[in-house]
């Protein structure tokens, strides 16, 4: 198989260099190059087409969500998957919100590095763990407050049976657990899946989950919202 490529954008130059290090001997990766900030992350990436971006959230000149947001734009096949020693739950939600296909903290192991770029390669959504937990607890199950924005309508055009996988994956179901609950095949609920996701126009279960949040689909609880 052809390597993946790889473009590393950190302000830390003993970070990016430590996660050269870590990628470079595996074979079925090439990094094709080191950003220093997220402007020189969006100039190497328009010249060296990178297949992923690991991106640094916290970074000088053009922050790490305004270079993924533009990276959304002018790149749409280059798949950013977000680090941060900070795995707040704001710039997890800001960093999705803006294209990213994954958010890591730099604490997660080599192994664990690895198979996220490896995920998002293949368009899917890698989140740690505590922090899609932690993400879905806070953004899906807590009632809203009076404060909070008014919700924002999903599309009209969704059928019941993608309105219920919907809700299934804003709850933290996968693939298989949302087939047994439906009692649909694997296949169907990926035909669903890709059907609710260009309607919703999201690229992952990662903003689909943010979107069910956003819509008031899903509230306290777990219980369907308006």
């Amino acid at each position: 198989m052809t390597p993946i490529r790889i473009l590393v954008a950190d302000d830390q130059p003993l970070v990016r260099r430590g996660l050269c290090l870590i990628l470079s001997p595996d074979p079925a990766f090439t990094v094709v190059g080191e950003a220093g900030n997220g402007a020189e992350a969006v100039e190497l990436a328009r010249r060296l087409r990178p297949d992923v971006v690991v991106m640094d959230i916290r970074m000088p000149v053009l922050d790490g969500v305004d270079a993924t947001r533009e990276l959304a734009r002018i790149l749409p096949d280059c798949r950013v998957l977000a680090l941060s020693t900070f795995d707040l739950d704001e710039y997890v939600v800001a960093a999705l919100r803006a294209g990213a296909c994954g958010f890591l903290p730099k604490d997660v192991s080599p192994e664990e590095l690895a198979a996220a770029i490896r995920t998002v390669r293949t368009g899917e959504a890698v989140v740690a763990p505590r922090l899609l937990t932690r993400l879905i607890s806070t953004y899906v199950r807590t009632p809203a407050a009076p404060t909070t924005p008014r919700p924002t309508p999903a599309p009209a055009d969704l059928t019941p049976r993608e309105t219920e996988v919907w809700r299934l994956i804003a709850t933290g179901l996968d693939n298989d657990a949302i087939a047994g609950t439906l009692d649909l095949s694997r296949s169907t609920v990926k035909n669903h899946i890709t059907s609710l996701f260009a309607k919703l126009d999201v690229r992952d279960r990662a903003q689909a989950v943010i979107a069910a949040y956003e819509s008031g689909l899903v509230a306290a609880g777990g219980a369907g919202g308006a």
